[in-house]
């Protein structure tokens, strides 16, 4: 494993399109909807300790669930569970993880994941993030990977890719994104 590779987990969302299930006081990433005996917290931290070393793997969360963090993944370092005062989106929380990564390692290729995606084929998944970690250590740039959308939804944003391929892979091409 790569010890440049870095995962960051975001886990502080409230989980309001899963209520009645999901409440504040303990929202999906920490339920295990599944009924497989792993919440999505645990399935995501599983799935990406598979391809990142553990002690890479930061936790970001609302302060209010650091106890349930450290039940839920025993043995995750204190300097790993990054507590949050406010819920604040996405862009401070990848942006305060990614500092303290960069004071561990500056030469860091860092994956951002949702601690509540369901990923149902995990080997083709695994198999596309090491690609994808493999064209950051080739390319100085931002890689987003998706799925192409089957209807309009107004809770996420849309990448409109241009033709100008940049790699071809086993299992998709990268191009490059409009600015």
């Amino acid at each position: 494993m790569n010890q440049n590779n870095y995962c960051i987990i975001m886990a502080g969302g409230i989980g309001s399109r899963f209520w009645p299930l999901s409440r504040i006081s303990k929202p999906k990433q920490f339920l295990d909807i599944m009924g497989i005996g792993k919440t999505f917290l645990q399935q995501t931290y599983d799935r990406f300790s598979r391809i990142v070393p553990r002690e890479n793997i930061l936790v970001v969360t609302n302060a209010d669930y650091e106890g349930i963090v450290y039940e839920q993944i025993p043995g995750i370092s204190k300097e790993n569970v990054l507590l949050e005062p406010m819920r604040r989106n996405t862009a401070p929380c990848v942006a305060y993880a990614t500092y303290k990564i960069m004071k561990r390692n500056e030469n860091a290729r860092v994956v951002v994941a949702p601690s509540d995606h369901l990923i149902i084929r995990e080997e083709e998944f695994k198999d596309l993030v090491e690609l994808a970690l493999d064209f950051a250590a080739d390319y100085d740039s931002l890689l987003t990977l998706g799925i192409k959308p089957s209807k309009p939804e107004t809770g996420y944003g849309y990448i409109q890719v241009n033709n100008e391929q940049i790699f071809s892979g086993r299992f998709h091409s990268f191009n490059k994104v409009k600015t």
